[in-house]
């Protein structure tokens, strides 16, 4: 039997992560996959919001590859759909997305911790973080939930349970 949703407080809290990401996924993710151009200041808020964080911290994002506008792609149109399901599964109790939530986890750690940390920090100098503590105060809760997400999901039916 799960446990109410009250006694699940853990839930709750990611509930309320994978909420605020979904709008990020909105906000900033699909600009680059369709071809936004944010390298400048502008008018419109989103477009300059995305400008405010990438011209100092993060140059790949703001000139993507076409490898990594796949990877802002799959934020925008996969993750995004995927986090308003997570949030439903969590506050509801549904058993089920445990084995979409390992998935997921999985797929994120690998493409953010690994492959675009790895370029930010390690890769051609052209796309290395010029501010380090921005883009991993921005970045970093993108790798470091969806881990915590697959501690949580690591036994069966998962809402039976505290954490």
């Amino acid at each position: 039997m799960n446990l109410p949703l009250r006694d699940r407080k853990i839930d709750v809290f990611f509930a309320v992560l994978f909420s605020a990401f979904t709008v990020t996924s909105l906000i900033s993710d699909l600009l680059p996959t369709v071809g936004v151009d944010f390298s400048k200041p502008s008018d419109n808020f989103f477009v300059n919001s995305n400008y405010w964080y990438a011209h100092d911290a993060d140059a790949l994002f703001m000139h993507p590859p076409d490898w990594m506008r796949i990877v802002t792609g799959l934020s925008a149109f996969v993750y995004m759909p995927f986090y308003v399901v997570l949030v439903f599964a969590l506050l509801t109790g549904r058993n089920w997305i445990q084995l979409p939530s390992v998935i997921y986890a999985t797929m994120i750690v690998t493409l953010t911790g690994v492959v675009v940390f790895g370029v930010e920090f390690f890769g051609d100098p052209a796309f290395r973080t010029g501010n380090p503590a921005k883009f991993l105060a921005f970045n970093l809760p993108y790798v470091l939930v969806p881990l915590l997400l697959l501690v949580r999901m690591r036994k069966p039916l998962p809402f039976t349970r505290r954490f």
